[in-house]
């Protein structure tokens, strides 16, 4: 657009003592008429700029006009540019990057990000996610219901919602929203949402600020005790910490800690085979035999 394509163009002068229109019509994407048309309109609005013909001419903002814009610090701008970066990395696109110029002029071409801080919020299901991210943004923005399929573990329902936020949280992306059916807010796990479809506008009501709290979203309900194999080690201080365990003199772990329900107890020490053996909640125990029952029974 015209209007964030003069901000821009702006922003840049602001930044930097004297560009080229070639230099400007390169980055911004436009021919050098169209950036020449840009220059006469920002100097109707009242900006001063100077242009100057030959080698080592360009367009400038008239001395005495210009101020130090400069609020953050190089290291300041870096931060911000990662993680805006990072934003980019969903849909594949340089949305955010654009944004970042409008932040700091000229900042994602002159400052790489802070090189040593690396930011991927995609994923393996990155070409069907970004599609769900994108629509979902575009409801919210306009106000607009969405229908879809959703899968969860006591089976699979059509849902409507009136979204509200895109969350990032657990290593997912989930949606907060309005459900119709359950009228209630509710988190929808991105990951289990198919066909999913802009409906009609809605009127928004006042949407609290979800509760996403360990407390509220996985409470634990079983501390879970197992000794693990010493070869396994560093599967414990990936997905628990190294304080989830102590080494016993055999050099087996004793694992101690908590889960939130029955189903992912039996599921994570049968990830183990042989290699784990649970201890507590002894009820567990039975589940997780019938379950290696049913494994055996598939094989025979």
């Amino acid at each position: 657009m015209k209007l964030d394509r003069m901000i821009g163009i702006l922003s840049v002068l602001l930044q930097q003592e004297k560009v080229t229109a070639p230099f400007l019509a390169e980055k911004f994407e436009v021919s050098r008429r169209t950036i020449n048309r840009d220059i006469e309109t920002l100097c109707m609005a009242g900006i001063p700029l100077v242009t100057e013909p030959g080698r080592g001419g360009g367009i400038s903002i008239m001395d005495g006009y210009k101020i130090d814009r400069t609020l953050l610090s190089t290291s300041d701008m870096q931060a911000i540019l990662a993680g805006l970066r990072s934003l980019d990395s969903i849909s594949g696109t340089n949305r955010y990057a654009l944004l970042m110029e409008k932040l700091s002029p000229g900042a994602s071409s002159l400052l790489a990000g802070d090189t040593h801080i690396l930011i991927d919020l995609s994923s393996w299901y990155k070409d069907t996610l970004s599609p769900k991210i994108d629509l979902l943004h575009s409801a919210i923005l306009s106000e607009n219901r969405v229908s879809f399929t959703y899968f969860a573990p006591k089976g699979e329902s059509k849902r409507i919602i009136e979204p509200y936020d895109l969350i990032f949280r657990w290593s997912s992306w989930y949606v907060w929203g309005w459900c119709e059916s359950r009228k209630d807010f509710r988190l929808f796990k991105l990951g289990r949402m198919t066909e999913l479809r802009r409906e009609d506008t809605f009127e928004k009501r006042s949407a609290p600020v979800p509760d996403l709290s360990q407390e509220r979203i996985f409470p634990y309900a079983h501390c879970v005790k197992a000794i693990i194999q010493p070869e396994y080690k560093w599967r414990l201080v990936e997905e628990f910490g190294p304080e989830s365990f102590t080494e016993r003199q055999d050099g087996t772990l004793l694992f101690s800690f908590d889960f939130t329900d029955r189903q992912s107890i039996v599921g994570w020490v049968a990830s183990f085979g042989d290699g784990a053996e649970l201890l507590e909640p002894e009820e567990i125990r039975k589940d997780i035999l019938a379950f290696a029952e049913g494994i055996r029974k598939n094989y025979l």
